[in-house]
């Protein structure tokens, strides 16, 4: 029996009059994957399909995922919708004792909105749950062949962005943290393709680091394009690469055989003497 956490039940004094309770919490977030509708997880689909109300941002999540759902629940594209105004729609349908699923690309603990969302629902007394999803720098090196920690040589991944019309905190400066020389994952940078070059190069990286510019991955028009550092920005502008666009930075690709010590048959661990 699953052991669902009421995100909220004890915050609201005045909690909404909902329906009869139903299994599970009020509200889930679920992650839709980076687009391809295979690449949501066996729950999540479970749950799209189940649910009496749909909501998904149809700027970044493909209608086939949603197309899951029943004939009979309703869909909202919150793309032009506000905080205030997803929140409304989804209060009004649990007073109702409607089942809602929040349909976010990606992971919705990755450059998400869940934080201030699920503040609101807390405020309501309204119980959520996350279910997680595939991120694009993940399906992107899945799609390129690509690993992102190589044996003894490269064993972390950052996953960050340039500042933009978000403000990146002080510390967090891709320029310093690119000087760790771990594989890096850009997200939300591809209006500055040539600022994210200089900001590597400063921080000390070699013009021959190897780059993969991963564009709409899993969705039909998907385009891996392989380049090195100092052929960043010419790539990326070159093949129109805009929003959706995530940048795998592999300082440790190199054309070594980089053994893992998993399967060495002189390397004994607890299932193998």
């Amino acid at each position: 029996m699953e052991t669902v956490r009421a995100h909220g039940a004890s915050a609201a004094p005045e909690r909404i009059d909902a329906a009869p309770a139903q299994d599970g919490p009020d509200v889930w977030f679920v992650g839709a994957g980076p687009g391809d509708p295979e690449l949501i997880t066996v729950k999540g689909q479970r749950l799209v399909r189940e649910a009496d109300v749909v909501i998904y941002a149809g700027s970044l999540v493909p209608r086939a995922i949603v197309a899951e759902a029943r004939e009979d629940a309703e869909v909202y594209d919150s793309a032009p919708m506000n905080l205030d105004e997803t929140h409304a729609l989804i209060r009004e349908a649990v007073a109702a004792g409607k089942s809602v699923v929040r349909v976010h690309t990606g992971d919705p603990a990755l450059y998400g909105a869940v934080r201030e969302q699920a503040r609101l629902l807390d405020a309501d007394g309204i119980t959520w749950q996350v279910v997680p999803g595939v991120t694009a720098s993940f399906a992107g090196a899945a799609a390129a062949g690509l690993s992102f920690t190589v044996p003894e040589k490269m064993q972390t991944l950052i996953i960050t962005r340039m500042e933009g019309r978000t403000p990146v905190p002080e510390g967090e400066r891709l320029r310093e943290l690119a000087q760790h020389g771990t594989s890096l994952a850009v997200y939300l940078s591809a209006g500055d393709p040539e600022g994210l070059q200089s900001e590597l190069e400063a921080a000390g990286l070699a013009g021959d680091v190897r780059v993969v510019v991963a564009y709409r991955v899993g969705w039909p028009e998907e385009t891996l394009a392989y380049t090195t550092l100092s052929e960043l920005a010419v790539t990326a502008r070159e093949n129109g690469f805009t929003r959706q666009t995530v940048f795998l930075i592999l300082p440790g690709e190199d054309d070594e055989d980089h053994v893992s010590k998993l399967y060495d048959k002189n390397f004994a661990h607890g299932y193998r003497a």
